[in-house]
């Protein structure tokens, strides 16, 4: 009896000092949320920097234990608290729950369409009443029961977006479970110690057993080791294929670029190219072996493939170029925390010591070479059971950039053109594409005067800009958790972030929540490519490094100042589309016409659009205008195609009848 009412103090002692450091956690949340809405509404600008972020509240999300839960139903707030982050999202209860849950919708990627006509098509056979769905799950022994046709389709939609949906804990989170964890322990250690004086025989016992037999386990202990036990029979255990792998322990997302094209239904490959230089570069493949129509899409600064498939299926330009019958090949630059190369040992000074020269000249064309390589090999295997005549290029590549990659891309035509070599590229589609610079506001200004003064000192000892431990990196990929949860803390950032680039009102703090940016790995950027941007901007031209010595300069160019890429615009043979955005601060329109006036004026074959848009949207927004103008510039490669070969065709018939 006393041991009884020792235990029921201890519960509700526990209970209620877990209730007092949640609500003590939520209050200084909610005042740290509350601090930050009051200075973004003393913060001038921010309406345009926010509006491109939708469904934007002040009132904080946080997710905990609401009742104490000690008396209800013998289910403590702490088995509950570690239920719900614990959870499976492919489980059925997690089915249910993510569809009350509001703050996941903006971080999920549309599943195909296909597959949820399909799966909702299945599900509407059935009766409104209690009906059975067998929903099959990765493993297909989950099974799920609905009770009305709402519910049903809620439960539908919810099982076709869980596996792509953030599941991520913040600082905020974690803090809240670390100190229910701690609570649980030192409450258990008092618990036990209250056994032990109130039955000192039974301890007496229990240590004896202990000390004497520490390997035995009776038949008991051995079923609950051996047999999995689930919580009704009507469900089987989970087996072991249902692990997600992309997810860490410590709840930080850490899906690739491959996770998430598989698990939308595509087809994926992955392509180690080696650059010249020894850099080892990872050449992704959403793969159409038997297609002619090939595209090569080229991310920006600080960004990696998966901004090209970031909106799922029906918003990303990698899909809506696969369903439309294109071979879609996703580089990736240089410039990963990672620092892959042939050199296992290469140390960070060695491996960031490279400019936007190496991405044009060497990451480039290593990967277009290994694209004609393999496209090459699949396309004469076809012709030759067709028995039709091998071209030397028998498909047409066409390239979308964006930022960075745009800049890297019109180097690379121009340089393999200067060394008549080819370049393999049938129509280049350059998204606000870097290269001219001089329109920037005073701190980006500020920032340029001070890289040119100080890169010379500072890159022996900080050769790249990246995070470079792990903690940091989860820190980072948790902090973007919380700026979501509490959006007036996240609206402060995103404006004090958006300060720095001009006012660009594009969605910073949802981009660094992407899971490229994780703990594991990391886009950074060199020094020197910073160094470079500056050069470009100070003079006011598109330049190729400047290596700081007329003999230097001599070797690399032949020249004492380094190639002005703009003034050799005219060696461009192939189409370009320039995509500009009003709202772009980063690269405003006027940098963009720059590009477009001087390759009109060398007979380029160019087009230019403008379109109401900040710089990352682009790439990370679901902007439909944007996506179907870029498709329709990639189709034109397949009607010049036929154009071509139209032509080839008559001039063939005339021979024949000569």
């Amino acid at each position: 009896m006393l041991q009884r009412f020792v235990d029921n103090v201890l519960v509700i002692t526990k209970e209620s000092v877990k209730i007092l450091t949640y609500e003590s956690v939520h209050n200084i949340v909610r005042f740290i949320n509350g601090l930050s809405a009051l200075l973004l509404a003393l913060l001038p600008g921010k309406t345009y920097i926010l509006e491109g972020i939708h469904g934007w509240e002040l009132r904080p999300t946080f997710r905990g234990p609401r009742l104490p839960r000690c008396m209800e139903d013998g289910v403590s707030s702490f088995n509950q608290f570690i239920h719900d982050f614990s959870m499976d999202p492919g489980s059925s209860e997690s089915e249910e729950n993510l569809s009350g849950e509001e703050d996941n919708d903006e971080n999920t990627c549309p599943a195909s369409p296909m597959s949820q006509c399909s799966r909702f098509f299945r599900s509407s056979t059935l009766p409104k009443s209690l009906r059975y769905d067998p929903v099959p799950s990765r493993s297909g022994n989950q099974r799920s029961y609905s009770l009305s046709s709402t519910k049903k389709s809620n439960l539908i939609k919810d099982y076709v977006v869980h596996r792509a949906t953030d599941r991520r804990r913040g600082v905020v989170e974690d803090l809240q479970l670390g100190m229910e964890i701690f609570i649980e322990a030192v409450f258990d250690i008092f618990r036990k110690g209250a056994h032990n004086l109130l039955s000192p025989w039974e301890s007496c016992n229990s240590f004896y057993r202990w000390l004497f037999t520490p390997n035995s386990l009776n038949q008991e202990t051995l079923d609950h080791v051996l047999v999995p036990k689930t919580s009704f029979g009507d469900v089987d255990p989970t087996p072991r294929e249902r692990i997600v792998t992309s997810r860490h322990f410590l709840n930080t997302d850490g899906r690739t670029c491959q996770d998430v094209i598989s698990e939308l239904g595509y087809p994926y490959e992955a392509i180690h190219v080696i650059t010249s230089d020894g850099y080892v570069l990872l050449l992704e493949r959403i793969p159409r072996r038997d297609s002619q129509k090939v595209l090569y899409l080229q991310h920006g600064i600080m960004d990696s493939s998966m901004g090209w498939v970031s909106n799922g299926v029906v918003g990303s330009p990698a899909f809506a170029a696969y369903d439309q019958g294109y071979d879609v090949f996703l580089g990736n630059l240089r410039g990963l925390v990672s620092r892959e190369h042939v050199d296992k040992n290469i140390s960070s000074r060695r491996y960031w010591r490279y400019s936007i020269n190496e991405h044009g000249t060497r990451d480039v064309p290593a990967m277009v070479e290994k694209i004609h390589q393999i496209k090459t090999a699949e396309m004469k295997l076809i012709q030759i059971d067709n028995d039709d005549e091998v071209d030397d290029q028998p498909y047409k590549l066409c390239s979308i950039s964006h930022s960075l990659g745009g800049a890297v891309m019109l180097m690379y035509v121009i340089t393999r053109r200067i060394e008549e070599k080819p370049h393999r590229l049938s129509r280049l589609i350059l998204l606000s594409p870097a290269g001219f610079h001089e329109d920037a506001t005073i701190i980006v200004t500020l920032v340029q005067n001070l890289v040119l003064l100080l890169a010379p000192i500072l890159a022996p000892l900080v050769p790249g800009l990246y995070i470079p431990t792990r903690f940091f990196r989860m820190l980072l990929n948790k902090l973007a958790r919380d700026f979501h949860n509490y959006p007036a803390l996240g609206g402060l950032v995103q404006t004090l972030m958006s300060y720095v680039v001009g006012g660009d009102s594009s969605n910073w703090v949802g981009v660094i929540g992407l899971p490229h940016y994780n703990m594991n790995d990391m886009p950074g950027v060199s020094l020197y490519v910073v160094h470079h941007f500056a050069q470009i901007k100070y003079a006011k031209k598109f330049l190729m490094y400047d290596y700081g010595s007329e003999a230097a300069n001599i070797e690399a160019y032949g020249a004492p100042e380094p190639l002005d890429l703009g003034q050799h615009y005219g060696l461009i043979d192939v189409p370009v589309d320039l995509v500009a955005g009003r709202k772009d601060k980063v690269i405003p329109p006027s940098m963009i016409r720059k590009h477009y006036n001087l390759m009109k004026n060398a007979g380029v074959e160019v087009s230019y659009r403008e379109f109401e848009y900040a710089h990352l949207d682009f790439t990370f927004s679901h902007r439909e205008e944007l996506l179907a103008y870029v498709m329709s510039r990639v189709l034109l490669v397949e009607k010049q195609t036929k154009a071509v070969k139209g032509v080839k065709l008559k001039k063939t018939e005339r021979e024949r009848s000569q």
